[in-house]
């Protein structure tokens, strides 16, 4: 485990100790839980960015005329 010394302005702070203490939980591990969404974020979208380049516009629309021509169920309609 790592120590890191963080400084926030003094409204963010307190955002963070209302919200923490909402949850029943440390500030550290609110800090910890944003950054672990953060990080999750960023690694979804280099995620995605890589499957992207690898995309072949061919397969997808082999892929999609596969895909039966019907009407949608009631409860898909908008």
């Amino acid at each position: 485990m790592s120590i890191l010394s963080l400084r926030l302005p003094d409204s963010l702070h307190k955002k963070v100790k209302d919200f923490s203490r909402e949850e029943g939980i440390s500030i550290n591990q609110f800090i910890t839980s944003a950054v672990s969404e953060k990080i999750s974020a960023f690694a979804t979208y280099d995620y995605l960015e890589m499957r992207a380049k690898r995309a072949d516009k061919k397969k997808f629309k082999k892929a999609l005329s596969r895909i039966p021509d019907v009407e949608p169920q009631e409860y898909d309609k908008l």
